[in-house]
């Protein structure tokens, strides 16, 4: 045997025996207490994952857990309703475009063993992924568990098959079959018994590699529907399932979603910038995992949100600015992104919805972006914002602050906001002027490309260059980079093209003679 054969070897057992160590058994209950036991733990599937898997449980199960498993499940109880005529009630598709460390991996191997054991489902588990080793390593711990894990033995009787027990295949004694398939390989002849493949599951199919090239993407999407889903019986109970979080503007678990009964998009963080599994992943984990890389990687990783940058603003200028004696007055401009003009899908969820407060202001012919929040935040911190803007800036110059409150978002304003900002006023004993921008704004790509490119191009939008470490500023700079007409992401650059309208309109006011002038004849001309 090879150095590296031995290696592997020792390391794989050392794996089943950690299994094998982490689930005792009680040796000392009766035949009658164990198929008490049992049936409580079957009834309650969150129950059945905690004392099976006590190792993956180290935390309480979140609710989107709980809400895509429960789900799940209840595709195989309606077995009284199965008839060729009704069709949808035979395969259930889900997708779980889930952000990394939400344990989607984890969650889907314990489903499937509870499906098998608890549900008797006659599982033929096809494991995709974008390579064969990919889901070898995917597969590992289903075969692990199958070997060592000693309470699904002792409940469920030993599992390891006399024969085709391979990493990338393996049969139990009760012919629950798993196989690994990597992208573009063969996945037919998976046929065990009468049972085709009834569950493919896709497991981080999507390469970055591929999503870069439209024809390999569409390559590998024409192999999934035709080569893949096909190897399933269509006659009896199947499932197709996607756990891919998005890594690209296309890719296959967009497609995916767009065919699925059940598709949930769930970032590390929800709306209001809260992590959505305190009890795993703290707000210090997370920030101490964005802080060491940039914003745009964070954003695909933790947010569902690819990032392509060089569309429209390729550079951004970083530059001195002028002191603000230089400056007639400074707008502060609020994007509080709750309107739905810009957001997703009716029925789906918005991926990553910032909030923004951005200062700027005009010398000669320039606009100097002086300082910036922008993150997915509480309204709380937004209004504090506003008055911490308020607070650097309103005494050294004259300060006009704006918020956007179009006719989606007047509501929510006059209810939330008005509140927030009395309620912060009195506490600071300083009241906030601020002026409602009730525009009817044409679409945002179209808005800040027409208005902020030139600028940028011309080297008339500069960023200042003491907030460089910012990491506020840093965001605004990555979000104008990855302007594009599909980019969800452009709260940023939105509120500074609120903020030079608003400087432009003022400069109109003060001056309205350089709106007007008369144009001379020329007897020359007709």
């Amino acid at each position: 045997m090879k150095v590296e054969d031995k290696r592997a070897l020792l390391e794989w057992n050392e794996f089943v025996d950690n299994i094998r160590n982490s689930t005792p058994v009680d040796i000392t209950e009766t035949h009658a207490q164990k198929a008490e036991r049992i049936r409580n733990l079957e009834a309650n599937p969150q129950a059945w994952f905690r004392y099976y898997f006590p190792k993956a449980c180290f935390a309480p199960s979140p609710q989107f857990h709980v809400r895509s498993t429960t789900k799940l499940i209840a595709h195989l109880s309606d077995d009284d309703k199965l008839s060729p005529s009704s069709p949808r009630h035979f395969g259930f598709r889900q997708c779980r475009p889930w952000s990394r460390g939400l344990s989607k991996s984890t969650l889907r191997m314990m489903e499937m063993f509870y499906i098998a054991f608890a549900k008797k489902f006659p599982l033929n588990l096809l494991l995709i992924s974008k390579s064969e080793g990919n889901a070898i390593r995917l597969l590992m711990p289903y075969r692990g568990n199958l070997e060592g894990n000693q309470r699904l033995i002792h409940d469920y009787g030993e599992q390891q098959g006399f024969s085709n027990w391979r990493e990338e295949e393996f049969i139990t004694r009760e012919k629950k079959a798993f196989r690994a398939v990597g992208a573009e390989q063969n996945p037919r002849g998976s046929k065990i018994d009468e049972i085709r493949p009834n569950v493919v599951l896709f497991d981080d199919v999507d390469d970055d590699e591929v999503c870069r090239n439209p024809d390999r993407l569409e390559e590998r999407w024409n192999w999934i529907e035709r080569a893949v889903i096909f190897t399933v019986e269509i006659s009896r109970k199947y499932f197709i399932l996607f756990d891919n979080n998005i890594i690209a503007e296309d890719c296959c678990v967009r497609r995916a979603m767009k065919l699925a009964d059940d598709a949930e998009i769930v970032n590390i963080r929800d709306e209001n910038g809260v992590s959505v599994w305190p009890e795993k992943n703290t707000e210090a984990m997370i920030d101490e995992m964005i802080n060491g890389v940039s914003w745009a990687a964070s954003q695909q990783e933790f947010f569902n949100n690819p990032i392509r940058f060089g569309k429209v603003f390729q550079e951004i200028t970083w530059g001195e600015v002028p002191p603000l004696s230089k400056f007639r007055f400074l707008v502060a401009y609020a994007d509080p992104a709750t309107s739905n003009k810009d957001k997703t899908a009716a029925g789906k969820k918005s991926t990553n919805s910032t909030k923004a407060v951005v200062l700027v202001g005009k010398s000669e012919l320039k606009y100097y972006v002086i300082t910036a929040f922008v993150d997915v935040t509480t309204n709380s911190t937004f209004t504090e914002w506003l008055y911490e803007i308020e607070r650097r800036y309103h005494s050294k110059v004259q300060l006009y602050t704006y918020i956007e409150n179009n006719t989606l978002q007047d509501p929510f304003y006059q209810q939330v906001f008005m509140p927030l900002f009395f309620e912060e006023g009195k506490k600071r004993g300083n009241m906030l002027s601020i002026i409602p921008d009730k525009r009817q704004k044409p679409e945002k790509f179209f808005r800040i490309e027409g208005t902020l490119e030139p600028l940028n191009r011309l080297g008339l939008l500069i960023f200042n260059n003491t907030e460089k470490d910012n990491p506020h500023m840093q965001r605004l700079e990555a979000q104008f980079k990855a302007v594009s007409p599909a980019s969800k992401t452009m709260d940023g650059p939105d509120a500074v093209e609120g903020a030079v309208n608003k400087i432009k309109e003022k400069e109109l006011l003060l001056e309205p003679d350089m709106a007007h002038f008369t144009k001379r004849s020329n007897a020359k001309r007709f």
